[in-house]
Parts: structure tokens; C-alpha cells; sequence
């Protein structure tokens, strides 16, 4: 009997959602095979299968569901990227539909969150006066502090920078960022202190990063990277990264057992989760 021909894929975008996923699988010892080869059968709380596939220097990750649909569909919301398959389908099959739209699929995902970021992010006048989030709050610049003098009043929220008032706009910029990111350095170690107490684990090392699509990673060989940018966010939603990365010290994987993992040092780590994944405006994820 002659072989009926699979059906082409078909692609969907609902560009109404989109944004980039915001973590990093963690890095496997270079013996583990790819994604290709053996794919990664973990599952996100809501039981969809979270997989990832190396398409060249990248890695792209995706949830799968499957369904009484017709075709393959690609759609990409603010868990990342969607794709839904008839439950016949191959996963050999859809990795190669993933292969022929790799280019779109990039590009979308970058569309979009350029988008996201105009939106989400009121374009910041660096001037006297500017104000930027710290800890969740809108903190005030202030220009003319004597020279040599940078300092954070906490009651004021007010940071005094030892620029003139007609300093440049770039470096304005760059002195804030500069301070956000040496607070992003102290503050982070903190809190990995005292996560990796209560898991009762031990990372390696841990460094910031400036990454555009992700809070955070860890690798298998223990060493941690939180997205700087974090500092603008509420201390919980920090705390939450904090424990989902040291979480893969014990689960290299978004399994059910790595998110009762999470929930054991961090119990309200679904409310954070959806912070970050629906960010609200007056949070400022980028400068």
C-alpha cells in the first residue's frame, strides 16, 4: 500500500504575544548528546514538554503540545516560543519544520522583543532629575554632588552624581548604570548566600550578565549568571531567579521535581514567575 505524504507545516503567529524566554537551559556536560538526539522530555507546571534544539550556534528552546490539529503550528507568547503538532507527527518531523523556519522564528522572536521593550520602557531623559527603577522603585538622579562624592539616599530615593548640570546625556547613563550594576554585583551575592543555605547546595562562582533574552543560567559545572538588569525589579522577583538557578544544582532540567525544588526554598514562585513573564511597564528590565 503506497505511503500517504506527510503533510506540509503549516505556521502560525498570534503577534499579539511574543517575547523571548527568560531562562537559560542549563549547559550539559559535553558528552550528553543534543537536543536532536535525545530530547529533553521535561515538563513546564502546566504539563506542556519543554524541549530545546541547537540549530548551529544557537539553542532554541520550545514547548510542545500536541492535538487534533491538522498541521504544525508555530506561535510564540510570553513563555517563548509555542509550537502544536497533530499527535501523528513525528518529533523527527518537527524538528525539521523548525529547521526550514529557524530564520523566521529568530527573527520574530527579535521583532517582537523590540517591541515589548518600546513599550514596556518609557525613554529615559538623562538629565537632572531623571528618574529610574531601583528595587522596584522609581529612584531620582540628581546632578551637582561634589566631586568624587556618589551616593544613594534610601529615604530620598535619590542618587546624588558628581556631574555638572549640564553633564552629557551618555554619561549620565553611564555612571547610573555603572552604580545599578556594582548594587546588581553586592546584592546578588547576597541573596545566593542565603538561598544556597536553605537548598543546602554550593555554586561555584557567579557573575552578572547583560544578556537580552535572559534573568539567568547555570551551568552544570556550578557557575551562576543573573541578568544585571534585575536590580530594577521588587527584591521577590530577585529572590525568585536566585532559587530557580540554584535549583539546578540538585535538577538539571524544568522538570516537575526541579519546580517543587524552586517552591521548597521559594513558595510564591509562581506569582514571580508571572511577574517576569508579563512585566508590568513601570518596571524598567533594560536601559
Amino acid at each position: 500500500m503506497q505511503k500517504s505524504p506527510t503533510p506540509q507545516p503549516a505556521a502560525a503567529l498570534d503577534s499579539r504575544q511574543l517575547d523571548l524566554p527568560l531562562f537559560a537551559e542549563p549547559a550539559l556536560p559535553p558528552s550528553t548528546p543534543s537536543s536532536s538526539q535525545k530530547p529533553d522530555t521535561s515538563r513546564a507546571p502546566d504539563g506542556t514538554k519543554l524541549r530545546s534544539l541547537t540549530l548551529g550556534a544557537q539553542t532554541l528552546h520550545y514547548q510542545l503540545k500536541r492535538s487534533s490539529r491538522r498541521s504544525i503550528g508555530f506561535a510564540i507568547d510570553s513563555s517563548g516560543l509555542m509550537i502544536t503538532a497533530p499527535r501523528w507527527v513525528t518529533l523527527a518531523d518537527i524538528e525539521t519544520a523548525i529547521s526550514e523556519k529557524q530564520r523566521w522564528i529568530f527573527s520574530k522572536l527579535i521583532e517582537w522583543q523590540t517591541r515589548v521593550e518600546q513599550r514596556a520602557l518609557p525613554q529615559v531623559d538623562w538629565k537632572d532629575g531623571a528618574q529610574v527603577p531601583y528595587l522596584g522603585q522609581p529612584v531620582r538622579v540628581m546632578l551637582g554632588a561634589p566631586r568624587g562624592m556618589l551616593a544613594f539616599d534610601a529615604q530620598q530615593a535619590a542618587l546624588a552624581l558628581p556631574l555638572p548640570l549640564q553633564a552629557d546625556p551618555q554619561q549620565i547613563k553611564d555612571r547610573v548604570q555603572g552604580w545599578l550594576q556594582g548594587e546588581a554585583k553586592r546584592l546578588f551575592g547576597e541573596r545566593l548566600a542565603i538561598y544556597a543555605e536553605k537548598l543546602g547546595v554550593n555554586y561555584r562562582a557567579y557573575a552578572l550578565s547583560s544578556a537580552a533574552t535572559r534573568w539567568g543560567s547555570c551551568s552544570s559545572d556550578g557557575k551562576i549568571r543573573l541578568n544585571w538588569r534585575l536590580i530594577h525589579f521588587p527584591l521577590s522577583i530577585i529572590d525568585y531567579v536566585v532559587a530557580h538557578e540554584l535549583a539546578h544544582l540538585r535538577e538539571m532540567n524544568h522538570s516537575p521535581r526541579f519546580w517543587e525544588t524552586v517552591e521548597s526554598i521559594f513558595p510564591e514562585f509562581r506569582e514571580a514567575r508571572q511577574t517576569l513573564k508579563h512585566h508590568p511597564p513601570e518596571l524598567l528590565p533594560t536601559l
